[in-house]
């Protein structure tokens, strides 16, 4: 995606490449203790330029294995989030479980929805998927609208189901196929490739 494209007024999805590195490493310095909660305790050495540099080239690396896809979420130009699709598992599975995360800044303005929907359109019609699955913390439940605005279903509860912020953390399972997505009419932004 070019610069112009990252500039759209709407938040668009890309995958991250070398040259986002600055606005990737700005993103995770001020949203550190924002994010803190929600996600695995990062070392300290995460929150570098060269640890960004290299989160990217494994990004780009498991994507071209098709074993992971990741995306900076962008509006007017300015990295605003990420959404990542990962564990992904072939075979009779043809799954993965999506992650996202938007700058405390441009909370509450429907920009998770916007990423989450993006990434299932490209997960079903690019990466030959036919199901994405999210994970929610209970005491998260503005995580749990995002992804029931996005037509996934609630499918259960899953007990100390990830380490997060070290504790072991309930999880609230939510999902999606392919047949759902179809079934919804691909809401507007689904149709536009990342």
């Amino acid at each position: 995606m070019d610069a112009a494209e990252k500039s759209s007024t709407f938040p668009v999805i890309a995958p991250l490449e070398i040259s986002d590195a600055p606005a990737l490493m700005d993103y995770v310095m001020r949203n550190r203790l924002f994010l803190r909660a929600l996600e695995p305790l990062r070392p300290d050495a995460y929150f570098t330029i060269e640890e960004q540099v290299e989160e990217i080239r494994r990004a780009q690396a498991r994507s071209r294995e098709g074993s992971a896809y990741a995306f900076g979420l962008f509006s007017k130009g300015a990295l605003v989030g990420r959404v990542a699709l990962s564990n992904v598992v072939r075979g009779a599975g043809q799954y993965a479980t999506i992650g996202y995360s938007v700058d405390q800044s441009h909370n509450g303005k429907g920009y998770a929805t916007e990423a989450v929907r993006l990434a299932v359109a490209f997960a079903f019609r690019d990466a030959g998927l036919h199901r994405i699955q999210g994970a929610v913390m209970p005491e998260n439940p503005a995580s749990a609208r995002v992804l029931i605005k996005a037509r996934f279903r609630p499918e259960g509860h899953f007990q100390r189901y990830l380490r997060i912020n070290e504790r072991w953390a309930d999880h609230d399972i939510y999902a999606i196929t392919e047949e759902d997505w179809i079934g919804a009419g691909r809401p507007r932004g689904e149709s536009a490739h990342p």
